[in-house]
């Protein structure tokens, strides 16, 4: 069996930290700019100058500029682009999606006492253009850079710690056969296991740098000599444990199992112990198990307040148990990206806690294996035994007769078995004369 932990898909924060804040835009519009009033109408040029760039770019690379139409599946477009993409690296298309998004912008007001009118500074929300770079990366594989088209230009950036183990597998030669998000087999698991534990902070910060330069860059190099540079933080971070099933159907029949056996497993003293946090009535959330289905392959959810696990049986050949943390102070923990190991070991350990609860709970008298050979006859030294009908009653009572025996360090005599086998088969005890 194949097993690999790894970073999943991971949504960073990309924004600029003195622009998050009133504050920091009023100095940004006054003291680099230099407006006497601090007005957001001085951005406005900056706006019209990035999203002149975005076209510009699109049309002297050669790449579609694609309008998202409502509830399209942006992935699924991705797909087909990546089928025709045969480039190490290089941009396959970007899109374009009106969306809500958190903007500074400016306000009249009148003040009481001269009666005047005067600009004023605030926080908003508008629908205004993202700009979608669904890029391929050498060392990353596929991702996507998302700008907001609007001050204080706030971006997304999307990417994928298996599509990076791939990358990594190929560049050092090593053969794997791929399973959708993740890695079916590999000649080398513990290199596997090596790449993924690699993958940290400071390459998904210099991922960001490198593309950065070669997109089209809402700030003028003034503004970041001046320091107004891009951050990362963490968004949402998903750490999955990947276990390949030599022997998938049983472990599908394993995994239904383990649902129906762990459908209180939502209750809050049990996501305490999966997740290593004291629960109480203070705590937010609905602590409750979810089964749901999608087609015909069942997926188990567990909550705690906004982060979650699920598992689910990854395309008939693998269980996948993964963790997906939505707020980083869930755990007491910061959304900067230099977090990224701790959450990486809170994220993992929930894994293994889930696993090892669903191992208790899993009540399994007989394997597989042991079933099947009770089915099949045997021949010893020459004389065949025929099988077990497991079924049949006289078959049940000796299997109980026996298992009497089990403490009897003596072992047993064919007349004690007799004896043990007619009471389990109802017929109450034997005379010494049956017995014989």
């Amino acid at each position: 069996m194949l097993e690999s932990e790894s970073i999943d898909r991971m949504y960073l924060n990309v924004y600029v930290p003195q622009l998050q804040r009133v504050g920091g835009v009023v100095w940004y519009l006054r003291g680099h700019l230099g407006q006497r009033f601090a007005s957001t109408a001085a951005v406005a040029p900056k706006t019209a100058a990035f999203v002149a760039a975005v076209e510009q770019f699109a049309d002297e690379a050669g790449v579609d500029l694609v309008s998202f139409s409502k509830h399209q599946r942006k992935d699924d477009m991705t797909q087909e682009y990546l089928k025709h993409f045969d480039a190490d690296e290089g941009v396959l298309y970007i899109g374009r999606a009106q969306e809500k998004a958190r903007v500074v912008r400016t306000e009249r007001r009148r003040c009481a006492r001269t009666g005047m009118n005067y600009p004023w500074v605030v926080n908003g929300s508008a629908m205004v253009n993202h700009y979608y770079f669904y890029c391929v990366d050498s060392d990353f594989g596929p991702f996507f850079l998302k700008f907001c088209s609007y001050f204080p230009y706030n971006a997304k950036l999307c990417i994928n710690g298996n599509e990076y183990a791939k990358r990594q597998l190929v560049k050092r030669g090593i053969a794997y056969e791929a399973l959708d998000n993740g890695v079916l087999s590999c000649e080398d698991p513990a290199a596997l296991q090596r790449i993924c534990d690699g993958l940290d902070a400071k390459k998904i910060d210099r991922l960001l740098r490198k593309w950065l330069a070669r997109l089209p860059h809402p700030f003028e190099r003034r503004d970041r000599a001046a320091g107004y540079r891009y951050a990362l933080s963490i968004l949402q971070a998903e750490f999955a444990l990947t276990q390949v099933l030599d022997r998938p159907v049983s472990g599908r029949i394993f995994f239904e199992q383990v649902i129906r056996e762990n459908l209180d497993i939502g209750r809050p003293g049990q996501v305490q112990l999966i997740f290593d946090r004291r629960v109480n009535r203070r705590t937010p959330g609905r602590f409750r198990t979810r089964v749901i289905t999608e087609g015909v392959t069942p997926s188990l959810h567990v909550d705690y307040k906004r982060s979650r696990i699920k598992q689910y049986h990854k395309e008939g050949q693998a269980l996948r148990t993964e963790t997906t943390i939505n707020d980083t102070y869930d755990f007491g923990v910061g959304r900067a990206l230099h977090n990224l190991p701790e959450l990486r070991r809170i994220g993992f350990a929930a894994n293994r806690r889930l696993l090892h609860i669903e191992q208790l709970s899993h009540d399994c008298a007989l394997g597989e294996d042991a079933f099947q050979d009770l089915q099949r006859p045997r021949r010893v030294d020459d004389q065949r035994a025929p099988a077990l009908r497991f079924g049949d009653a006289n078959a049940q009572a000796l299997l109980n007769a026996l298992l009497m025996f089990v403490f009897v360090a003596r072992g047993f005599t064919n007349k004690d078995l007799r004896q043990a086998f007619a009471v389990c088969s109802g017929a109450g005890p034997t005379t010494s004369h049956q017995a014989r």
